[in-house]
């Protein structure tokens, strides 16, 4: 165990600085970006695959579902930049990714008893991670979204805003995330029912109501989208009140679970 620890945190130390790097070129030299972020994912999954997986059993506390999310946000972000101009978002992902992969490594957590042969339960946590990833994404570009209108309201446009894609480009493909990113939440909340039996007896009430809560903004904000052609700040509001609910369902839910109860869940 001793060995695949340091194994896992050699492979983040190594991925950092080229998280690093990728962050500066996402910033000035976005397409340059193509060839060197899948170098620091590689790494990132190499220190993923020997700190989640041992003998079979999980551990996913909160350092490793951190590194996971922010590893497949990472992925979610290279694969979309090659046909949308979305790469200058990495300026915020590839930092937090190598700042998660450290702290996982450093800080592992105990091993849970979830079977990795469970399919039902490995259903749900890919759904998951994928609904997580492209949230994060959309959550990023909320946040560019709401720079650039700032900017532009306010008739300044310096370096920083010319370097985004326009403004209605922007908001596309901040409702294209987030309308797959709500498919895959949908379909997690319905993945969950599989093998959760009793919600109090399993400590899963909050995160459930939370999740449903999240899953609810979300909705609303795509039924806005489609009903009234909602976007600008509004649809900025939605989208982070959103993201903000699923990560407080998620982590906020796995710390009380943790800390308080002891007990250990995906």
């Amino acid at each position: 165990m001793l060995a695949a620890r340091m194994t896992a945190l050699t492979a983040s130390l190594l991925a950092a600085p080229l998280y690093g790097l990728s962050a500066f070129l996402a910033w000035s030299r976005p397409r340059w970006t193509l060839g060197v972020v899948p170098l620091a994912l590689l790494l990132h999954f190499a220190a993923l695959a020997f700190g989640l997986v041992h003998q079979g059993s999980l551990r996913i506390g909160v350092t490793e579902a951190a590194s996971l999310f922010a590893w497949q946000s990472a992925v979610l972000l290279w694969l979309f930049a090659l046909r949308e101009p979305i790469a200058v978002n990495g300026t915020a992902i590839y930092p937090l990714a190598a700042l998660f992969a450290i702290w996982a490594a450093l800080a592992p957590s105990p091993v849970s008893q979830v079977r990795v042969e469970q399919w039902q339960v490995s259903l749900h946590v890919l759904l998951s991670l994928l609904s997580a990833g492209l949230l994060t994404l959309a959550a990023v570009q909320s946040v560019a979204l709401a720079i650039q209108d700032r900017l532009l309201h306010r008739h300044r446009v310096p370096t920083a805003s010319s370097r985004l894609p326009p403004l209605q480009t922007m908001e596309r493909v901040l409702f294209q995330l987030i309308a797959v990113g709500f498919v895959l939440l949908s379909l997690t909340l319905l993945s969950g029912l599989w093998f959760v039996h009793d919600w109090l007896a399993q400590h899963l009430a909050h995160k459930t109501i939370l999740s449903v809560a999240a899953w609810a903004l979300f909705g609303v904000l795509l039924w806005g989208r489609w009903r009234h052609g909602w976007r600008g700040r509004t649809a900025i509001r939605w989208a982070l009140s959103g993201y903000a609910t699923l990560v407080l369902a998620y982590f906020g839910s796995k710390l009380i679970l943790e800390q308080i109860f002891g007990k250990h869940w995906v």
